[in-house]
């Protein structure tokens, strides 16, 4: 029986994958499934080290050991070995991990309730039960090696490659990702760099991606901010222009990118997006007239028609 009213429900239908990039570093591990709070309990990353995704009566212990071992330079195959070896839940559990090399291995116990399987190949492992069918797994790996950009973009897309094959026959409940990343989390203090859950949504896939969307432009943002800090202006100035592009009526990122421009000798450019900034928010020009960093605008009237509407 499926048992809906005991803390052991982690029987209940997932899809997951986990993925590296050797170039980079990253790993990470996106999840979905018929259940509350799915990225509570299947995901484990650490960057440099590998990703890990326990599942199906989840022995959430596969986790930290699992990692321990990949610190230890453990293969994959080995690991899902000794994580297994001696759990009397064995046959009910499912793993997928790889390392930040890019070896990967999947088990599936033969109790796991069906469908039930996975694929493992080059920089991913992607698993699931209580699914649609084997097409769901094979569409996430088709998606991940299909999909080009960074990591946390192979492994959304897989997910909803996975969910539109049929994903959990169940239906759905919550959805998740984590991405490490050597100091890729906030301010670049840790290696979370994308950790985000949606617990309990009528659509979790298609609202994580909209959440995934909008971390990473937040990251990229930051990034950008490094740049200027490290007065490295040019290559400032060509991530604000993306990220411009893509959400044009920021007033903030017009304001950011009008600064840069100015530090970086583009005095046209700097007062067509500060125009722009004050167009969408006028409080801005109070900021303006006292910014250091448009300080080589000062003088031209049109800064000063500006600051002065």
């Amino acid at each position: 029986m499926l048992r809906t009213g005991r803390t052991d429900g982690l029987g209940f239908g997932t899809f997951s994958i986990v993925g590296a990039d050797p170039k980079t570093g990253e790993v990470g591990v996106a999840v979905a499934s018929k259940f509350l709070a799915v990225g509570s309990v299947v995901p484990f990353a650490q960057a440099g080290v590998g990703a890990i995704a326990t599942q199906s009566y989840a022995n959430t212990t596969y986790g930290p050991r699992g990692l321990e071992l990949l610190r230890q330079k453990v293969a994959p195959q080995e690991i899902v070995r000794r994580l297994t070896q001696g759990d009397p839940q064995r046959e009910q559990r499912q793993v997928g991990l790889v390392d930040a090399k890019g070896r990967s291995a999947s088990f599936t116990g033969q109790r796991c309730l069906r469908w039930a399987g996975g694929v493992a190949g080059k920089h991913f492992a992607a698993q699931g039960n209580i699914l649609a069918g084997e097409a769901v797994v094979q569409a996430m790996a088709e998606a991940f090696q299909k999909t080009p950009g960074e990591l946390a973009l192979k492994l959304m897309a897989a997910l909803e490659a996975g969910e539109k094959a049929g994903g959990d026959a169940r239906g759905k409940q919550s959805a998740a990702i984590l991405v490490a990343r050597k100091n890729g989390g906030y301010g670049g203090f840790d290696d979370r760099y994308i950790d985000l859950r949606v617990d309990d949504h009528p659509e979790p896939v298609q609202e994580l991606r909209r959440l995934l969307t909008l971390q990473l432009r937040f990251r990229a943002r930051e990034r950008a901010y490094r740049l200027y800090e490290q007065k490295r202006y040019a290559q400032a100035v060509q991530l604000l222009q993306r990220l411009v592009a893509e959400t044009p009526d920021d007033a903030a990122l017009h304001y950011d990118y009008a600064c840069v421009l100015a530090l970086s000798g583009s005095p046209r450019a700097a007062l067509r997006h500060l125009t722009r900034a004050l167009e969408l928010d006028p409080a801005l020009a109070r900021l303006a007239r006292e910014d250091p960093d448009l300080a080589s605008l000062r003088n031209n009237p049109e800064f000063q028609s500006l600051i002065t509407r």
